[in-house]
Order: C-alpha cells, then sequence, then structure tokens
C-alpha cells in the first residue's frame, strides 16, 4: 500500500477529507493557509518546509517497517510561480499540471481552459473558497469599506473602495463549482447566488469532477494530468501546455 503525504490548500479540504477517506492508498495531509497564494515567496517557503518534514520519513514508522513516504503530492498549481524552485532530497513530488486549484476541482486543465477562454468574466465559487475566505459580495464590501474607515477615515475609505471594486469589472459571472458528493449544496448555492445579485453579475452552477484528485490520492499519475518530479529535481515553469516542467 503506497504511503503518501498531501500538502494542500485548505481550500481543498472537503474534497481531499473526501477522496482521502476512500483511497486505497496510506493519505497523511497537512493544509496550509489559504491566501498564501498572494504571496508566492511566503507560499514556496511553507511548502519547502512540509517537503522537508515529510523527508525526514513516515510519522508512524513503528519497528522501521514504514521508513518513508513514497510519494509527495502537492495539491496545489503553478499558483503564481509558488512551486517553481520546489525539490525534494528522498521522495519523488507529484503536482497537477495546473495553474490553480480550480483545475483541481474542474477535474482537468481541458476543461479549465474551455470555460476560461469560452466564457470570459468568471469568478469561481467552491465550499473551500466560501469557507476560507470573504468572496466578493455584500459581506466583503462591508467588511473592507468598514476596516478602511478605521484605519483611514471615512473620505479615503470611499475612494479606496473605488480602487478595491475596480478589478470586479473585469468579471460578470458568479459560478460555483458543486461537488455533489460533498451535500449541504443549498448553503454554498444561496451564498454565491447572493453575491452575484449584489454584484449584478449573473450567476451559474456547474458540476465539479474529483477525477484528477481521486486519480492522484489513490497513486494513479496520468503523465498528461501530472508531473512525477524525481528526488533532487526542482520544478520549473513549463512555457507549454504541460505548464510545469524540472530541471
Amino acid at each position: 500500500m503506497l504511503k503518501l503525504k498531501v500538502i494542500a490548500c485548505d481550500v481543498l479540504k472537503r474534497e481531499i477529507a473526501y477522496l482521502g477517506s476512500r483511497s486505497a492508498c496510506i493519505v497523511d495531509v497537512t493544509y496550509l493557509p489559504q491566501g498564501l497564494h498572494a504571496t508566492p515567496d511566503i507560499l514556496r517557503e511553507k511548502l519547502n518546509e512540509q517537503i522537508e518534514l515529510a523527508n525526514r520519513g513516515f510519522p508512524y514508522n513503528h519497528y522501521g517497517l514504514a521508513p518513508s513516504y513514497d510519494y509527495i503530492l502537492l495539491a496545489y498549481g503553478l499558483c503564481d510561480n509558488s512551486v517553481v524552485g520546489l525539490a525534494s532530497e528522498k521522495v519523488p513530488l507529484v503536482i497537477p499540471r495546473a495553474h490553480d486549484c480550480i483545475t483541481l476541482l474542474l477535474g482537468s486543465r481541458k476543461r479549465y481552459g474551455e470555460m476560461f477562454y469560452g466564457h470570459p468574466g468568471i469568478y469561481w465559487y467552491s465550499r473551500g473558497w466560501i469557507e476560507c475566505s470573504v468572496q466578493p459580495g455584500e459581506e466583503r464590501y462591508t467588511r473592507t469599506y468598514a476596516a478602511y474607515v478605521d484605519q483611514y477615515g471615512e473620505d479615503n475609505a470611499e475612494y479606496l473602495m473605488e480602487m478595491e471594486q475596480g478589478w470586479f469589472k473585469s468579471y460578470n459571472r458568479a459560478v460555483f463549482i458543486n461537488w455533489k458528493e460533498l451535500g449541504n449544496d443549498n448553503y454554498y448555492r444561496g451564498y454565491t447566488k447572493a453575491c452575484a445579485e449584489y454584484l449584478r453579475w449573473d450567476y451559474e452552477e456547474v458540476e465539479g469532477d474529483p477525477s484528477l484528485l481521486e486519480k492522484m490520492l489513490n497513486g494513479v499519475f496520468d503523465e498528461d494530468e501530472v508531473l512525477v518530479v524525481p528526488e533532487q529535481k526542482t520544478i520549473s515553469p513549463g512555457y507549454t501546455e504541460g505548464i510545469l516542467s524540472y530541471t
């Protein structure tokens, strides 16, 4: 039975917990806080720390019978080059060929590309993103405005909110990625609909696809979907449809 160390963003906690419980492998997961992708150097540092810990060996090494993990899975995409430069001394790394976690939620980079280029203006909502961050909508506006008033005064807050809301203009659709296997659909659907209504965006729901994450968590690594990085090799950007490479 393969022993997999999984290092993942908090936004995938429900999906990975569900699939990990059904895996044919031993799945040991460490989650890092959502939001680190906004500071790629810090995220890279945190990922490197966890990779180094995993290289020390499987923590349940009773009597020396299970000395190491077989693979370290990074449940991240390129994420603003946060994974570039990462390497593992003893245990191979496995990372999806993806720009970000939305590919993992949709099931393939092909499907992500079709939606991204075929339907511009999408802002993605998922269970994890809703739980771990304040998504664009009334709650985010209210909280941000109150924080700006507290720090900079009301006049400056109005200006800062105009700047804050400016990047929303490139979006016009709130799309909820629904993994029906996880249940409690109505709460997350209602949250996304309320955000869309407040922002005057269109609302849409698409069915999530667990196949990519499911295969990874079962130790099935399709080279078209994931990159397996041998020990002591370094992750690099691929500059092709494969997105990632190693040197």
